[in-house]
């Protein structure tokens, strides 16, 4: 007897539907999946074996070929476990076949018959939407994400035998609205940053244009601190995005919770991540950190410790805000669009001015270790220095909601010019949309001519200038709106001061 199950693979960030084919006949007793799956999934014979015997139904002592179409489209994962029960008790008689034309499945089965989460619920979700399932049936823990998919009926099990109840009839149990997992107001505030005045103000600019900001100094000033509040001086998520990040973050494990999530990523991967953790991929493909950071921000600290591998792998992503993936003549494209903010000491010792001890040699091997291609692409560069003692303990000048004030209407003026570029990664006729006084224009003209600026860094002074008189509700780019552009952005030159 034969019956068909549906439910879905995952294949990069999207989902696609599956076809769980179930024949029992008579024969020597066998359980044989077949279909492309990897080791998860051949060892969804034991654990289907054990959920059904363990929940009351009878495992049929017969000859089993389960087949999961398309057979060309690799299978991963655990996901395919309530599919392949639910369809092996219909092909052994112990449940109707029509009933599984009525839902899908989607779940992992424990030895005792819990269903289990799975990576990917948001995008299976879709996906059963998309290909105008009935309803789908996911495991309690992620009915909530999957009821973001809307238009679609979502039924949330705890074991196998209420999906065996679901589909002979019982009613659906309810399922819990979906809630935000994270708010913006638990994020640290600007009032904690004493004395950084032009590095709180390099935060704005990149905040109110998406631009990437680097910021050098001595150990223990506040880098790390002022990069961890980036975050709270930012827009909140719309639904198209929140959902967006929500389908990256339950494809890639880290979305334990039902929610939507809330608040923008902040990603900040240790030193020695490599460049498949970096930009994603590896054996079983997944989306490494910079598609974690998607709609939010990529933290570098200690970007001078950084492989060179790992700095040179984000060339692509910044500038095409995705990551294109290649295994095995299949290619995967990830969302990375993501505000990169880094952090380094001026030399290795990180101290400065006489303190310093550093040699011509270690610091020429210290600027080594920073890509060059990388930097260019950083719109900014702030010094963040040891401030004095009487600003450190000065009360808070600045709060992150009167920051997010100026951002938020920034924001509102640039959205309103045709067409909308932003940050470092738009392209087209800057000179058009930036409308640039002819001193502006001169002054960046000249130091294009100089040598000072690469095509690049004169198309991305201009953005951030443009954002500067965002900022400044002018209409029109002014002389000290380049000037200002160009003095963050030549600060990326600060091995030359050194070597002064």
């Amino acid at each position: 007897m034969l019956a068909r199950a549906r439910t879905f693979a995952l294949d990069g960030l999207e989902s696609t539907g599956v076809s769980v084919e179930v024949n029992v006949r008579s024969g020597l007793p066998a359980f044989l999946i077949v279909g492309l799956g990897d080791t998860a999934v051949r060892e969804a014979r034991e654990r289907v074996r054990a959920a059904i015997v363990n929940s009351g139904f009878d495992f049929p002592p017969r000859r089993i070929v389960a087949n999961l179409a398309p057979a060309h489209l690799r299978k991963e994962g655990a996901g395919f476990d309530l599919a392949l029960a639910c369809a092996t008790l219909a092909a052994s008689g112990q449940l109707a076949t029509a009933a599984l034309d009525r839902w899908a499945l989607f779940g992992e089965l424990s030895l005792t018959g819990e269903v289990r989460a799975c990576p990917g619920t948001l995008a299976a979700a879709e996906a059963a939407r998309r290909l105008r399932c009935r309803g789908l049936v996911v495991a309690r823990a992620t009915a909530p994400e999957a009821a973001l998919a809307e238009g679609l009926r979502v039924a949330a099990a705890t074991s196998l035998r209420e999906v065996v109840a679901l589909l002979r009839g019982a009613p659906a149990p309810a399922t819990a609205p979906a809630q935000p997992t994270s708010s913006p107001a638990e994020e640290p505030d600007l009032a904690d940053v004493r004395g950084q005045e032009m590095a709180v103000q390099a935060l704005a600019i990149a905040a109110a244009g998406d631009h990437n900001l680097l910021m050098y100094g001595p150990p223990g000033t506040g880098k790390t601190m002022l990069a961890r509040r980036l975050p709270s001086i930012l827009p909140p998520l719309s639904r198209a995005e929140a959902l967006e990040v929500t389908r990256i973050h339950g494809i890639a494990g880290e979305h334990p919770g039902g929610g939507l999530v809330g608040a923008r990523p902040f990603r900040s991967p240790h030193h020695t991540i490599s460049a498949v953790g970096l930009v994603g991929g590896g054996a079983r493909r997944r989306p490494g950190e910079a598609s974690l950071a998607h709609r939010g921000v990529l933290f570098l600290d200690e970007l001078s410790e950084f492989s060179r591998p790992s700095l040179e792998a984000l060339r692509q992503p910044l500038e095409d805000g995705r990551v294109t993936i290649v295994r095995g003549q299949r290619a995967v494209a990830y969302p990375a669009s993501f505000m990169l903010v880094a952090a380094t000491n001026p030399c290795p010792c990180g101290l400065e001015d006489e303190m310093c001890r550093c040699t011509e040699a270690d610091f020429a091997r210290h600027r080594r270790r920073l890509s060059g291609p990388v930097l260019d692409r950083m719109d900014l560069v702030v010094h963040v220095g040891r401030p004095k003692l009487e600003r450190l303990q000065a009360a808070p000048s600045i709060h992150s909601a009167e920051v997010r004030e100026r951002v938020l209407t920034a924001r509102e003026r640039r959205s309103a010019r045709r067409p909308d570029p932003v940050g470092a990664a738009c392209g087209g006729d800057r000179l058009k949309w930036a409308q640039p006084e002819a001193r502006a224009r001169s002054a960046l003209a000249a130091a294009y001519e100089r040598g000072a600026l690469s095509a690049r860094g004169h198309d991305r002074v201009l953005g951030v200038a443009r954002t500067i008189a965002d900022l400044d509700a002018s209409p029109a780019v002014r002389l000290e709106h380049v000037l200002q552009a160009l003095a963050l952005r030549q600060d990326a030159a600060f091995g030359a001061q050194r070597a002064a």
